[in-house]
């Protein structure tokens, strides 16, 4: 006869490898973030919270990325994504790492001839 206490180890460790595994695969949420999705200018008003006519401001300006093919404008939501993280404002401690990088690196310039 086997030993329970053996049973249970192998039940147990066989649970945990499932888990690891469901764990390391991409959520659906993630995989839908990755795939890319073409906007309209009414889409995109509605992606970044803005109007139709600042949207076009911004295109005109350049500030925006877009895509035209004939007379219709196009936005991906990466490059949209991408631009609104552009403004993202760094934390403190982000600064301060950087900052310390920064000396870092300084340092090392000053050593080596």
């Amino acid at each position: 006869m086997q030993n329970p206490f053996e049973t249970i180890e192998a039940r147990l460790s066989n649970i945990e490898t499932l888990l690891l595994d469901l764990k390391h695969q991409p959520k659906k949420a993630e995989l839908d973030k990755l795939r890319e999705k073409l906007l309209s200018v009414q889409e995109a008003a509605e992606f970044l919270h803005l109007t139709v006519p600042t949207i076009y401001s911004k295109v005109s300006k350049g500030e925006l990325p877009v895509m035209k093919r004939s007379k219709r404008l196009y936005f991906s939501t990466i490059d949209l994504t991408a631009y609104l993280k552009e403004g993202r404002k760094k934390t403190l401690a982000e600064i301060e790492r950087d900052a310390d990088q920064y000396l870092i690196k300084k340092r090392e310039r000053k050593v080596t001839p």
